[in-house]
């Protein structure tokens, strides 16, 4: 089983979302990050930006508008 870390960064800094997160789903909200024994945490108008399998982060970040 894999668990992995979720960060976001924003203005070159980067701040812990979720630790040990089993499930990531993106949504039209944004991503939605779960684990075992917490409630899941919306993290609104976020974009995967990478996943890194051999560190176990996955890094969220700020999502480009879209154009009209």
């Amino acid at each position: 089983m894999c668990q992995m870390n979720v960060m976001f960064e924003h203005d070159g800094e980067q701040e812990q979302v979720m630790e040990n997160a089993i499930r990531l789903e993106v949504t039209g909200e944004g991503v939605l990050v779960s684990t075992f024994f917490e409630e899941p945490k919306l993290v609104r108008k976020a974009r995967v930006k990478s996943i890194d399998f051999l560190g176990g982060t996955v890094t969220l970040d700020n999502r480009v508008p879209e154009r009209d």
